[in-house]
């Protein structure tokens, strides 16, 4: 049974009925603003490129989810270095989340890629791409998973001792259950992020999603109708992510 904002349980019969309500006025309110473009539209010339949005969409499925992987990682091993008691790793990975958080992401693919990836002969522009989305991602997913761990309370991790639990058992048993509750929801807004932020690659010639629409934007002069299969495409993305953050977030809620 769905839950509400207060962890609730809501009917299912209400649940369809809001969600129902609630699309009308999304559609109501996006029918009567196209309603009101005056001009002609042209999805004829666009249709005929619907391959080419396929594989475009496709490719960025593929580097998103890439780049959703190594991130969690990067994330995950920067949260732990931060927590390190040895003070140069510490402030190695504290350097590292300051700066990519710093830093436009734009910036970071075009110094990464033209800079970086060219002094160390990295040629491949889709494996620089899921790089850099990685690195990136993975900066503010260790700071979300960083809060996770600060938010178990110390008394937990003295009382994990204390019954004789190692280092690896206290995150293993105590803390990282914890955390996952508290991170699922940050995190899988995270996840959506990285997803549109791959748009950017374009700027790099990486045949994504984005970058088919501004080219069939360019063969048809029609912008309007390369564009919206761009939002919709990147909303089947992102949509299920959120759903199934709600899903696990439901699963291991539990008192406090």
């Amino acid at each position: 049974m769905p839950r509400d904002g207060r962890g609730e349980r809501v009917p299912p019969v209400s649940a369809f009925a809001g969600w129902a309500a609630a699309l009308l006025m999304i559609s109501l309110f996006f029918w009567f603003s196209f309603s009101q473009v005056r001009f002609s539209w042209g999805w004829g010339a666009v249709y005929s490129y619907r391959e080419k949005f396929i594989a475009g969409w496709l490719m960025t499925v593929g580097i998103s989810a890439a780049a959703m992987s190594l991130s969690l990682v990067i994330g995950l091993v920067t949260a732990m270095a931060q927590r390190s008691t040895f003070l140069p790793l510490r402030y190695l990975a504290r350097s590292y989340m300051e700066i990519i958080r710093g830093t436009p992401l734009l910036v970071q693919i075009l110094i990464f890629f033209y800079v970086v990836a060219d002094a160390f002969g990295i040629q491949n522009r889709y494996i620089v791409g899921v790089l850099i989305l990685s690195m990136f991602s993975g900066a503010y997913i260790s700071e979300i998973i960083r809060a996770g761990m600060e938010s178990v309370g110390g008394s937990q991790l003295e009382s994990a001792r204390a019954i004789g639990f190692t280092r690896l058992q206290v995150y293993r048993f105590v803390v990282f259950p914890q955390v996952i509750r508290q991170v699922l929801p940050p995190l899988a807004g995270q996840f959506a992020s990285l997803i549109k932020d791959s748009s950017l690659l374009s700027v790099i010639s990486v045949n994504e999603f984005t970058l088919t629409a501004q080219e069939v934007n360019a063969f048809t002069f029609s912008t309007l109708e390369s564009y919206l299969p761009l939002a919709v495409g990147y909303l089947l993305l992102t949509l299920p992510i959120s759903l199934w953050s709600k899903r696990l977030e439901s699963k291991y809620r539990y008192a406090t």
